[in-house]
């Protein structure tokens, strides 16, 4: 089997915070840009607040969806902790897109465990990382449900994938009346400057 020459992107988050969305907005944005891409979704608990992750990975030619451990190029967390937990999986050098947002765990919001701390600045040892506050950017526009979109804007300008018709992967996966709200989503994301 021939080597892989594409990019391998790993999205990971907790249930309800749409990171099986953003996989198939970025999936329909690669294709119409004429790249091979295959996609892989582990659920996990998602319907109880549990991991949630995808596998996105594009290029010429692509033979599987599965990242192996210190494979992905890019790591892109919708939550502190799930960055953390995903990160063996990232390259090393690697850029991890990281929302600067925690969802406490029922053992920490029940008191038998704390959120652990500085692990965004443990990662900067090993990666390229970014930290954005796309949940916060959301919040802004008037529903943090689009925080996934935020980050897909961000996503695409820190990888200089602008040659792709977003508005139209956009227009192609979300719902019609969630479009108005999720292209401002897309837009407040890539022009963020951090």
């Amino acid at each position: 089997m021939a080597t892989f020459q594409g990019k391998s992107i790993l999205l990971c988050g907790v249930g309800g915070q749409g990171t099986i969305l953003m996989s198939k907005v970025l999936t329909a944005g690669l294709v119409s840009a004429g790249y091979d891409v295959k996609m892989s979704e582990v659920h996990g608990m998602a319907q109880r607040g549990g991991s949630v992750s995808t596998q996105v990975r594009y290029g010429e030619k692509v033979y599987s969806p599965i990242i192996g451990r210190g494979e992905a190029d890019v790591l892109v967390a919708f939550e502190k902790m799930e960055a953390v937990r995903y990160a063996e999986l990232l390259k090393p050098g690697g850029t991890a897109l990281i929302n600067d947002y925690e969802i406490m765990p029922l053992p920490v919001s029940s008191g038998a465990a704390e959120y652990p701390q500085n692990t965004v600045e443990q990662m900067r040892r090993a990666f390229d990382v970014r930290l954005i506050p796309a949940s916060e950017i959301a919040k802004s526009l008037g529903n943090i449900r689009c925080t996934n979109i935020v980050l897909l804007g961000a996503l695409i300008r820190a990888f200089s994938l602008e040659a792709i018709d977003w508005k139209d992967a956009l227009n192609k996966s979300v719902p019609q009346k969630a479009l108005a709200l999720n292209t401002l989503a897309f837009d407040a994301g890539y022009a963020f400057e951090g």
